[in-house]
């Protein structure tokens, strides 16, 4: 049976650099050793393993198919070894090499990601897995293990987890910029009278705060589009109707180019946000990086964010 040992990894190493030279002498230049040495080691690997690597013809080494799957092999190898160097540099930095978030979808569609791309800048061989799913998928997610880390929307309530507040803001309104209602500094619940709302698609819609707005005010719509929230931004740019939505998830949306205006809403609707972990994270180095790039994340959404 071959023995794969230190020694052997070195000649593995020899081999590598003969294989890739084509000559004895090149890879004797290339490793800085003399070409007996390289001879001598290629020799030592042959009978270490039982296979003939190379033919000699008139002073020529050809290799053989079996040196080119060893050479495949040891590729693979140093892939490996590579991957895991930086998974070595990660747990140094962060205490874990890898990251699997969960997180609702207001906050998918640029505000983790850009946390994402925050630790990446600092170890681009970090391992991440991100999920959208509704706060109590995600908290679910986070209690089974399946997920590190949840981004929810609060209040939550867990025996097993920690739930970790992050910022609560209040609601906008997004209505296209030639509809009348963009010419007001601030819209009202009132306003909404006889306008045809995009609604998140929610479970049960009774739970639609908004919906529970109007009713509360006496507020008759015309009409609703309940939709994914990923697509509420761009029915509202295409003149499906107005909206009342988190300005993170507004921000993140909307682009120039979309005729949306965003304008304050009244009577204040809060949404808040937290992060949820398990308890063998809580002294988890990346949760500190998280809270720091968090805040100067949040400070670019503007003073909506408390």
């Amino acid at each position: 049976m071959a023995d794969v040992n230190i020694h052997s990894l070195k000649a593995l190493a020899i081999f590598k650099t003969l294989f890739e030279a084509g000559t004895a002498s090149q890879a004797a230049r290339t490793l800085g050793i003399t070409q007996s040495g390289v001879s001598r080691s290629l020799a030592q690997l042959e009978e270490n393993l039982g296979i003939q690597l190379f033919l000699r013809e008139k002073n020529r080494l050809v290799a053989t198919p079996e040196a080119r799957e060893l050479y495949d092999e040891i590729l693979r190898l140093m892939g490996n070894i590579e991957e895991l160097r930086h998974s070595v540099l990660a747990l140094k930095e962060f205490g874990t090499s890898r990251l699997r978030i969960a997180a609702v979808p207001g906050l998918s569609f640029g505000f983790v990601p850009r946390l994402v791309a925050a630790l990446l800048e600092e170890n681009r061989q970090f391992s991440v897995s991100l999920d959208m799913m509704s706060s109590h998928e995600v908290q679910l997610a986070v209690e089974s293990s399946h997920a590190d880390i949840g981004f929810v929307t609060l209040p939550i309530t867990s025996r097993v987890l920690r739930v970790e507040p992050w910022f609560t803001t209040e609601a906008v309104c997004l209505v296209p910029e030639q509809h009348p209602l963009a010419e007001q500094e601030r819209v009202d619940v009132q306003d909404l009278r006889d306008q045809h709302l995009v609604i998140s698609n929610q479970p049960s819609i009774s739970t639609n705060p908004l919906l529970e707005l109007t009713g509360q005010h006496g507020v008759q719509i015309a009409g609703k589009t309940e939709a994914n929230i990923g697509t509420i931004t761009a029915l509202v740019a295409n003149h499906v109707g107005i909206t009342v939505i988190n300005p993170v998830t507004a921000q993140d949306q909307l682009a120039s180019r979309d005729g949306v205006v965003m304008r304050p809403f009244s009577p204040a609707m809060a949404f808040s946000f937290g992060l949820v972990f398990r308890d063998d994270w809580k002294q988890a180095r990346i949760l500190d990086f998280l809270r720091e790039r968090g805040r100067a994340l949040l400070d670019s959404y503007g003073e909506s964010m408390t």
